[in-house]
């Protein structure tokens, strides 16, 4: 699979996707963000990629937001449709079933902190700003900043940052939930990497889409049906040779061998 725009490296049983313009700050336009679309889909069919880790090139940015100059050119008609296609690609990151993680290094502004929000889990340079300036230039944060923001700190939180166009640093991240962890910039990838491989992709498979699942969709529907899906969720986890293995090994009290089946 080729790209202009995006690296895409396979690392054991993950994707490791890299915004590959260091020079332009790793800014998103339409194509960048296609390409990353066209990265989910090969993911999503790809029984053998078990989840993925985004990152921008470079020190200095994981993406500073979207390439404005196309939006010299944009109005009502025109938007809309630009506006879908890029909702469509963050909502393959957020709903693919399989673990995404954000390593946003530097600055991680407007679509750039759009993109890291869909993800599952954040994890962050100590250089690392994070902001939804689009205000600034008389318009909203339009590709699910607001929502996803607002559904992840609280209302009251989001419109703080979101009317006043403020950064927040990598500790103000951290104490809001924006992020789950910080590290250094040299440690960035290998904690990524430890996340995903060692702590969440070492759990059985089945149950780690449950648990994505139920996060991702019941989160957005109301408690009644929300726990509903659980039981069912739960159901299907219970029905596998893992879940199995694991209620084995808790009882003979050693560690479970899952198979991912």
């Amino acid at each position: 699979m080729e790209f202009k725009n995006v690296l895409f490296e396979k690392k054991d049983d993950i994707v490791i996707i890299t915004i590959n313009l260091p020079k332009k700050l790793n800014a998103l336009d339409i194509r960048t963000e296609e390409e990353i679309g066209r990265v989910m889909d090969e993911i999503d069919q790809d029984n053998k990629v078990k989840g993925a880790i985004i990152t921008g090139a470079g020190e200095k940015a994981f993406s500073a937001g979207a390439d404005i100059f196309p939006y010299l050119e944009m109005d009502i008609a025109k938007s809309i449709p630009y506006m879908r296609k890029l909702r469509d690609v963050l909502w393959k990151v957020e709903h693919l079933g399989k673990p995404v993680i954000a390593a946003v290094n530097g600055l991680c502004l407007g679509g750039g902190f759009e993109l890291a929000l869909a993800c599952t889990l954040r994890i962050a340079s100590e250089n690392a700003r994070f902001g939804l300036p689009e205000i600034n230039l008389g318009v909203i944060p339009g590709n699910g900043g607001c929502q996803r923001l607002g559904r992840l700190i609280g209302k009251g939180r989001a419109l703080w940052y979101i009317l006043r166009a403020e950064t927040i640093d990598a500790q103000e991240a951290l104490r809001l939930g924006v992020v789950n962890k910080i590290v250094p910039q040299e440690k960035l990838m290998e904690t990524c990497l430890d996340l995903l491989l060692n702590q969440i992709l070492s759990k059985p498979s089945v149950a780690v889409w449950a648990a994505l699942t139920s996060l991702t969709v019941g989160m957005e529907t109301d408690l009644a049906t929300a726990c509903q899906m659980d039981i069912d969720l739960a159901s299907l986890c219970m029905g596998t040779e893992d879940f199995k293995e694991g209620v084995r090994a808790f009882t003979e009290k050693r560690k479970p061998r899952f198979k991912g089946a």
